[in-house]
């Protein structure tokens, strides 16, 4: 049948940590203790990068790259960047758990999807250590894909490179990237979809692109909300995404339309 078969979701952001906060607070709290003091806008602007990939972008912004060399004397070293990231790992880990609650419809949504015979893989920008935390205690929430892999499967080619995406389609048995749909909630999420050429449908709502807690999102008035969200659409559009849904309850619909699309 031409129809599709599968899709691949991210974890933070995307199915569980609305607002994708765990990482960015560690990543704050680790530049700070090496003397730089980060914006939350700059921790979130590589999300979706495997973390050191992460690392060496922030290390790269011109702000940063500059306050590294007034504080330190020198640029920035491969060195520094594989310390800055082991101190990460450290600092994630200690919160990690405490961000791993499944996003509103999340639950709802991968139940209606398995119901129609679609397969639930995932990837992520975590590394495999961080998930062993992620995935029980999702798992303990309600929410379990049928399977998942991060860089450490790939050779340490995460996002952008397609390889997560492949794994996926050879563990669950998915025939063509045409059959297969990749859910995310940043630009690498949407590169790494159309560097598989597979679909690419990204969500706006508790997404690292809005970068909002559920609490500050609800706080918004419907007005500020709507501008918010039509801005983020737009990003993502613009990026090469197939598809925004602005909660994972619109996902089911979107599928429907894939599934219309290539019968045609």
């Amino acid at each position: 049948m031409n129809k599709v078969e599968g899709i691949i979701f991210d974890w933070a952001g995307t199915t569980v940590d609305f607002g994708c906060f765990a990482p960015v607070n560690a990543f704050v709290t680790v530049f700070k203790k090496a003397g730089i003091e980060v914006t939350i806008e700059e921790a979130r602007e590589p999300m979706g990068l495997t973390k050191i990939d992460h690392v060496r972008t922030m290390l790269s912004m011109p702000r940063i790259s500059a306050l590294w060399k007034e504080e330190y004397g020198r640029e920035f070293t491969e060195q520094d960047v594989e310390n800055l990231n082991a101190d990460f790992e450290s600092a994630l880990m200690e919160t990690l758990a405490a961000y791993t609650d499944p996003k509103p419809e999340v639950l709802e949504t991968i139940e209606q999807l398995r119901k129609q015979g679609l397969k639930i893989g995932s990837s992520s920008g975590y590394t495999q250590k961080m998930m062993e935390v992620v995935v029980p205690e999702a798992e303990k929430k309600g929410y379990r894909p049928d399977f998942y892999i991060t860089a450490d499967g790939t050779g340490g080619l995460g996002r952008p490179y397609p390889y997560m995406v492949y794994r996926n389609m050879e563990a669950l048995k998915l025939t063509a990237a045409r059959h297969v749909v990749k859910v995310g909630d940043t630009i690498p999420d949407i590169d790494e979809a159309l560097n598989a050429e597979v679909w690419s449908v990204a969500v706006v709502i508790g997404s690292s692109e809005m970068g909002l807690s559920e609490e500050e999102f609800d706080a918004l008035s419907e007005a500020e909300q709507e501008e918010l969200i039509i801005g983020i659409e737009k990003t993502f559009i613009e990026h090469g995404a197939d598809y925004t849904i602005r909660t994972l309850g619109e996902l089911p619909g979107i599928i429907e339309e894939i599934n219309q699309r290539l019968q045609k």
